[in-house]
């Protein structure tokens, strides 16, 4: 009997120091100035807004440059070709990109150079980018590739060509084909795993 009235007693004791440190929390609270406070979350929040905003920017200006590269290689690489020739390249490129094998965006897949030793410099991995200078793009051509770009880059169409990584023109035998098992031929390309 003497335990539980003891324990009675601590836990009125407990309730009693909690509701006095509410009290004093509500009445520090009730008699403090809040202008400063107010003042503070302002500035907070704009801060917070402008971060999240050039976020936001930063993101869709990454996805306009990696769609332009992917447009331009559709373009340059495969404008001739047939429609599905043009999504294959497209596919190849974003294939490439999560890959893990290769840059991690577009424009690093596209751009990207390697050492070659038997030519004794760098080669591109698209042939156009060492062109120079490349005319701009226009017409029908350059609105389909830039169709082809959005469509494959945003994921609404389903990939033809799942993994493939590499392709070549059917009129060349490049040493790396050796021992690759071709997954598709499409217009004037023959596309790798």
């Amino acid at each position: 009997m003497h335990k539980k009235r003891l324990s009675k007693v601590r836990s009125h004791r407990r309730a009693s120091w909690l509701s006095r440190v509410w009290q004093n929390l509500s009445l520090r609270w009730h008699a403090t100035g809040k202008g400063p406070l107010i003042v503070v979350g302002a500035i907070g929040l704009v801060f917070a807004t402008f971060g999240y905003v050039m976020y936001a920017v930063s993101a869709q200006q990454d996805d306009i440059r990696n769609l332009t590269c992917l447009a331009l290689n559709v373009y340059f690489e495969a404008r001739g070709e047939p429609v599905a020739g043009q999504y294959a390249v497209a596919e190849v490129t974003m294939n490439r990109v999560a890959s893990g094998r290769y840059p991690d965006t577009v424009c690093g897949v596209v751009n990207q150079k390697n050492w070659d030793p038997i030519r004794r410099r760098y080669v591109s991995a698209f042939s156009w980018t060492e062109l120079t200078p490349m005319p701009e793009p226009s017409g029908e051509e350059w609105d389909r590739a830039w169709e082809i770009a959005e469509a494959v880059y945003y994921g609404p169409r389903a990939p033809a060509l799942d993994n493939a990584l590499l392709y070549h023109a059917r009129h060349i035998k490049p040493s790396w084909a050796r021992g690759r098992t071709p997954v598709a031929r499409i217009g004037n390309h023959v596309f790798y795993r």
